[in-house]
């Protein structure tokens, strides 16, 4: 059973159970897909019925970030614990490189997914990159195509939310794939043109914190993040 959190339904995992089911996932017949959702999701599902059908959907809900965590808290529906997104997908990679199956990267700009693949190539010895696309595209059954011809066993989408929930809902069977996982910004990452917030800050809930120093910019989408918590509060008066 999944913790509903403000009509988000999370799977209760550790991050070891979560990668597990991954891998179940990868080796099943069919396709299959994961979302990440933080607090800022959370809040566009409230508004976004489309999106909230597209996460809902996934086979796999892990929450990503302290915040859903302490959410499900306030909720009296408590999670085990956060599992970000892209500790999960270096962790599915570790996974995927032991059996040298084959990853497909979707999104970012221009030239970041190829530098994402070299690093990643490096720091997993035995993964193959079936292929690689920006995430500056129209056609969608076209990149879809594209994915299908490479024959990847797994798809990191990293389109940005609601984007890339509602991409893999529609396009996720016809991409031949066993496993798509959505992972927002985790490209630019793994490519090395953002960095991550230190342990310290992921250690004690402020990774968000350290992104909103790093860039100002993201204010606007932070705000989301004091909203969450006005609503989980509003939330529990109701079930109280």
């Amino acid at each position: 059973m999944r913790i509903d959190v403000l009509g988000v339904g999370f799977d209760n995992l550790t991050m070891e159970e979560a990668v597990e089911r991954g891998m179940e996932l990868l080796h099943s017949q069919g396709t299959h897909y994961v979302v990440t959702p933080n607090p800022e999701i959370v809040e566009v599902c409230r508004e976004d019925p489309a999106a909230a059908a597209a996460v809902n959907g996934a086979d796999l809900v892990l929450p990503d970030g302290i915040g859903v965590v302490k959410g499900a808290a306030m909720l009296g529906t408590p999670l085990k614990e956060k599992t970000p997104g892209i500790e999960f997908a270096d962790r599915l990679m570790g996974k995927m490189a032991q059996g040298g199956q084959s990853l497909y990267l979707l999104g970012a700009k221009p030239g970041v997914a190829e530098a994402a693949a070299e690093k990643l190539i490096a720091q997993h010895p035995g993964l193959r990159i079936a292929g690689t696309h920006n995430g500056y595209f129209k056609d969608d059954a076209a990149v879809a195509r594209d994915v299908a011809r490479s024959q990847a066993d797994a798809v990191f989408v990293c389109l940005g939310a609601p984007k890339q929930e509602l991409w893999m809902a529609k396009y996720g069977a016809d991409t031949g794939a066993h496993l798509l996982c959505g992972l927002g910004g985790s490209l630019d990452v793994f490519a090395g043109t953002v960095e991550r917030a230190p342990e310290f800050w992921s250690r004690h809930g402020l990774e968000w914190f350290y992104r909103l120093c790093r860039e100002p910019s993201r204010l606007g989408r932070m705000m989301k993040l004091p909203l969450f918590l006005i609503h989980v509060r509003q939330e529990k008066g109701k079930r109280g």
